[in-house]
């Protein structure tokens, strides 16, 4: 069942290569179709891979070879919800390998430079907490971080240092 609305992936030659990457990571994930070209187009030769269509988690996507003109920036991102430091750590690692860049506050970029933030489900609930101050200090500590750290949000959010 294709979704009413799919978010669509504009990549420079490298849709399939990054849905094989994508689809490795993530649980509940597939690659759904290969489409190449019909025929010459002004960013794809005829029998090229013009589209992917893949799962993620679900969700699902469409990566479109659509050539050189348009790049990601941070104004798109994908936030994953992780349960624990473990599932933090390994989807940061997974995401940045091969040339991708991290950022700041659990923000990186991949290597077709998508942008990604991978954030604790601890944090999402330290910062609607109803203690606002700790909330704050939670906050606080999450601007001074690259990748997230679970152990230093909740110590800051308890106000014990780490």
């Amino acid at each position: 069942m294709m979704s009413k609305i799919t978010p669509c992936l504009w990549f420079d030659g490298t849709a399939e290569e990054a849905a094989r990457l994508y689809t490795s990571i993530f649980p509940d994930s597939r690659i759904d179709a290969v489409h190449r070209s019909p025929a010459d187009n002004p960013s794809t030769s005829k029998d090229e891979v013009l589209t992917v269509d893949f799962t993620l988690s679900g969700q699902p996507f469409i990566g479109l070879n659509g050539g050189p003109a348009f790049q990601f920036n941070e104004a798109v991102s994908f936030s994953i919800e992780c349960q624990d430091q473990a599932e933090v750590d390994r989807y940061w690692d997974a995401l940045i390998v091969g040339g991708g860049e991290p950022s700041a506050c659990g923000w990186l970029k991949d290597r077709f430079g998508v942008s990604w933030q991978v954030v604790p489900k601890a944090l999402q609930e330290m910062m609607a907490a109803p203690d606002r101050e700790a909330a704050g200090r939670a906050m606080e500590a999450m601007l001074q971080m690259t990748k997230l750290d679970v152990e230093k949000l909740r110590g800051a959010y308890e106000g014990v240092p780490v």
